[in-house]
């Protein structure tokens, strides 16, 4: 009996040594998980495996949200492009249609209209392609894609493992307490051992997994993170090289515009019989004195103009003008037209495209006829 006591004694000593080198190995608690394994680098990964599995989760949402978002305008765009290409169509059809009695600046303006509206959307298809293909589909794939998962999985495996040991920790506690107590049997002893090399067992796996998976969550996160930013800076690109090219669009049109409503405003309103030019001008004689013509006065009161900026008749009654011509001028009316010669045509022309000369060449003189 007293050989059975003193084996028994020797038993819990080494049960409590056995405990001291667990707890001092695996913890000290039972109750806060932190604090069941001491190790600090152990527990810097755990921190860090958690910040990295926040700051994925967080990335994958962003990244989410830009395609939501990306997926959205493509859809929106596409209608609108549609839109535009039937307001361009309506455009060029009433400028091809040219109905106008009074003239054709508005079937001009109409025409050029169109074709910038053509342009336009032109360069908006672009623009949502280039969205959809380096934008919405690069973070998409990312999104579904497998290295974040295989990462989570991983960090997930840890996690599990983790809880593992420190359910373990526990069990070797109870054993050990176990022990300290007088119905020992000697089966505790081995169940207390076999306790313990499970949670070796554990511990190595959870090192061991803790590593992968923190090398896998930050590798990810990384990619994350470079290739949101990337995508993000091609959709500026994109949207920046789409109002480049439709503003000067829009400039070109509005230069056409501008002179085209320039042209209407200076033009009669209707053709009336004052402005049909006469079947022919009566040649004006004697008026080469020398190689040099004043033009100040003559019998008819007709002068001399030198054309300054050129015109495109628009219609019969008009005279088509070049700079550097030189015109007869017959006529000057109060809305801002003149009738005159040029090159043997007759006929009107806005009188604010010459300029009048007192002394010509008499080989200018000549061209006029």
């Amino acid at each position: 009996m007293e050989a059975i006591k003193k084996q028994a004694s020797k038993l819990r000593e080494q049960v409590a040594k056995q405990q001291q080198a667990v707890l001092k190995q695996f913890g000290g608690g039972l109750g806060d998980s932190e604090n069941i394994v001491t190790d600090e680098t152990e527990l810097q990964r755990h921190q860090n495996l958690e910040k990295l599995y926040t700051s994925t989760r967080a990335a994958k949402r962003f990244q989410r949200e830009i395609v939501r978002g990306v997926d959205g305008y493509i859809v929106t765009g596409t209608k609108l492009v549609q839109i535009g290409t039937k307001l361009s169509e309506d455009s060029r059809k009433y400028g091809t249609e040219n109905t106008c009695t009074s003239g054709s600046v508005l079937s001009k303006v109409a025409f050029s209209f169109s074709r910038a509206r053509v342009q336009i959307e032109k360069e908006y298809k672009n623009l949502l392609t280039a969205l959809g293909t380096q934008v919405a589909e690069p973070l998409r794939a990312m999104v579904v894609g497998s290295p974040l998962e295989d990462a989570r999985q991983l960090a997930q495996r840890y996690d599990r493992v983790r809880q593992e040991a420190e359910a373990q920790v526990v069990e070797v506690s109870r054993r050990q307490v176990r022990m300290r107590e007088p119905s020992f049997h000697s089966d505790n002893m081995l169940k207390l051992e076999a306790a313990e090399t499970k949670l070796v067992e554990l511990k190595s796996n959870m090192t061991i997994l803790g590593k992968e998976a923190g090398a896998a969550m930050a590798a990810v996160e990384g990619q994350q993170q470079r290739l949101t930013l990337q995508r993000l800076a091609s959709m500026v690109a994109a949207e920046r090289t789409y109002h480049q090219h439709v503003l000067q669009i829009l400039d070109e049109l509005r230069e056409e515009m501008l002179s085209e409503r320039q042209s209407f405003e200076a033009s009669p309103v209707t053709a009336t019989d004052d402005m049909i030019p006469p079947t022919s001008y009566n040649k004006l004689e004697n008026l080469f004195v020398s190689q040099t013509y004043n033009v100040f006065t003559d019998g008819m009161g007709y002068f001399l103009g030198e054309v300054m900026h050129s015109y495109e008749a628009e219609s019969d009654v008009e005279l088509t003008l070049a700079i550097g011509d030189y015109v007869v001028v017959r006529k000057v009316t109060n809305n801002g037209w003149a009738e005159g010669e040029c090159k043997g045509k007759a006929g009107w022309f806005p009188f604010g495209y010459v300029e009048r000369r007192e002394r010509v060449l008499a080989s200018k003189v000549a061209e006029v006829f």
